[in-house]
């Protein structure tokens, strides 16, 4: 349960910020942005990152990092207190009307998680199978999302040997000019742009978004473990107020890792 989404200011504040204080560096330093402006290193090094991490990811996975990239860039606030809320109502209402008046519930639900997790209550699937179930399905989903920051971070890994390659064809066109000493120190000032380009898109760019990535799917999985904790007390028939202590709990929490799971 997400509401709108927006910006995400840390993340379009940090490129900012690290892109700024490397051109100031430079230009204090007596150096022109121009010279670190060569399309051509940049060609040779996005193009061979993005061919190493296909070699390594399957066409699938690499789609879906490239799709849940927008996690970086926007900001999504979860519904949390609606989600509670919505929580402690069907717990009342399961509590004074049974399990079976939650099925009319059913309909207005989107989030599929929950949705399955009430459906077997109602189904009548005991506590202890209903947990398994939903536990494993928590741990199938968790190794997929996995999966999507290591594309990053394997990216992070390629980009400067990548770098290097551009640095060494680069040198290797230096020395067929070896004649004109002026053009040398030029080209070689220009080969090492692409180790600059390998070194700054792994750090700037490729680990962060690994590292945030990983953040917003702890996010994810905190509310569906509060989700599960929720409707398995539901089943049990914990009263509402003590529902919702327990359900803070998590809130209060996120993101950080959340309670371990009890082993049934």
């Amino acid at each position: 349960m997400e509401t709108g989404s927006g910006v995400d200011k840390s993340t379009f504040g940090g490129i900012v910020i690290a892109l700024a204080g490397i051109g100031c560096g430079l230009v204090l330093d007596g150096g022109r942005l121009s010279q670190v402006i060569q399309p051509t290193a940049a060609l040779i090094v996005l193009g061979g990152t993005i061919g190493a991490v296909m070699v390594q990811f399957p066409l699938p996975i690499v789609l879906e990092a490239l799709a849940q990239l927008k996690e970086v860039f926007l900001s999504k606030e979860p519904e949390s207190d609606a989600l509670v809320q919505n929580l402690l109502r069907y717990a009342l209402k399961a509590r004074k009307e049974g399990l079976l008046s939650l099925d009319a519930e059913l309909a207005k639900i989107h989030d599929p998680f929950l949705k399955e997790s009430l459906m077997l209550a109602i189904d009548g699937v005991n506590a202890t199978d209903l947990r398994r179930m939903m536990e494993l399905q928590l741990d199938y989903r968790g190794e997929k999302d996995e999966r999507v920051p290591k594309v990053f971070e394997s990216a992070a890994g390629f980009a400067p040997t990548i770098g290097i390659i551009g640095a060494v064809l680069g040198l290797i066109q230096v020395m067929q000019h070896l004649q004109d000493i002026n053009e040398v120190g030029k080209g070689i000032a220009v080969a090492f742009v692409a180790t600059i380009y390998g070194v700054g898109s792994a750090n700037l760019f490729f680990l962060p978004w690994a590292g945030k990535l990983k953040i917003r799917i702890r996010e994810k999985q905190v509310i569906q473990e509060m989700t599960l904790e929720a409707v398995l007390s539901i089943v049990e028939g914990v009263n509402p107020r003590a529902l919702e202590m327990q359900l803070r709990r998590y809130l209060n929490t996120a993101p950080k890792p959340g309670p371990k799971r009890v082993a049934s």
